[in-house]
């Protein structure tokens, strides 16, 4: 069944694409440039190109703030249109108490006008700038089994934690903010994660026969002896 499904579904990028971890920066040349010598010279056959991961985390974040900005302009112009007659209107002070009136309509307009300024500002300054790129990129191939080949595979001979290839995931699915993650601290991370639930499932398990122990009479009694007055009668 599972290989009826995967037959039927149509070509997605995903399916022919490595997700690359720990580029190492070789001195006088971008990071773009050793993913495409490295990539040309270990896997002729089968690689098409690669797409290097920007470090847009502030862009995100203005991404973000525009969207809620849209957001109050589109339910303010809605709240014009079925009332023509009543602008939406506010004061700019403490909690829209006092202070000068505004249309929210024209505010809202203004401010998603000078975010997109400082949108089109920051996307150029992370293009132009080569320490926007991090050591992260998407590696496509012609053909699923050199993608197979790659992500299961050690790329480099002497040091097995670079150029550590993954499968790639379907872009919805991937959590951009954590690519910035250098590959050291997110292997940190994941140990320290691990510990803590494996700490959290043993040491639950100590509250949770105490209070069974308390689930009857008899246990009950043992614990609380000056209850016993109580629990015969």
């Amino acid at each position: 069944m599972r290989l009826k499904f995967l037959a039927s579904q149509g070509r997605r990028a995903e399916q022919f694409t490595v997700l690359v971890r720990n580029v190492p920066h070789v001195s006088g040349r971008s990071i773009s440039d050793s993913i495409e010598n490295f990539f040309k010279r270990n896997h002729p056959d089968h690689y098409i190109c690669h797409q290097a991961v920007y470090n847009a985390n502030e862009f995100a974040r203005l991404i973000r703030k525009r969207d809620r900005l849209q957001n109050w302009l589109d339910y303010n112009q809605l709240k014009f249109d079925r009332h023509p007659e009543k602008r939406p209107t506010s004061k700019k002070g403490f909690l829209g108490l006092c202070g000068k009136s505004v249309d929210f309509i024209d505010l809202y307009k203004e401010q998603i006008k000078e975010l997109d300024k400082k949108l089109t500002m920051e996307r150029r300054r992370i293009l132009k700038d080569p320490k926007a790129i991090i050591p992260t990129t998407f590696v496509s191939f012609n053909s699923r089994w050199g993608v197979a080949v790659c992500a299961q595979t050690q790329q480099s001979k002497n040091h097995p934690a670079l150029w550590f290839t993954n499968w790639a995931s379907e872009p919805r699915d991937v959590y951009w903010k954590n690519l910035s993650i250098p590959f050291v601290s997110l292997s940190i991370r994941k140990l320290v994660i691990s510990l803590l639930v494996f700490a959290l499932v043993f040491f639950y398990m100590i509250p949770i026969a105490f209070v069974q122990s308390l689930a009857n009479l008899e246990g009950l009694e043992r614990v609380a002896p000056f209850l016993r007055p109580l629990i015969k009668w």
